[in-house]
């Protein structure tokens, strides 16, 4: 299995993950490493959109971590 391929596994599953638990501290990180992670395929793929839609859950993420 090729790097890409895992890193979209990877970021799949902590986006999985972060729902049930996206109140905590530790949901709001998850999440936004899913969405970092996932950022590796969409370049990969050429999905610059998708990029674009990651980095803005990310900032919303990490705005909702901090205020």
């Amino acid at each position: 299995m090729r790097f890409i391929d895992l890193s979209g596994w990877v970021g799949a599953l902590l986006l999985c993950i972060a729902p049930p638990i996206i109140d905590s501290d530790l949901g709001k990180i998850l999440a936004s490493l899913g969405l970092a992670i996932l950022c590796l395929q969409a370049w990969h793929k050429e999905c610059y959109n998708l990029i674009f839609l990651n980095i803005i859950g990310i900032g919303g993420y990490t705005y909702a971590l901090y205020f």
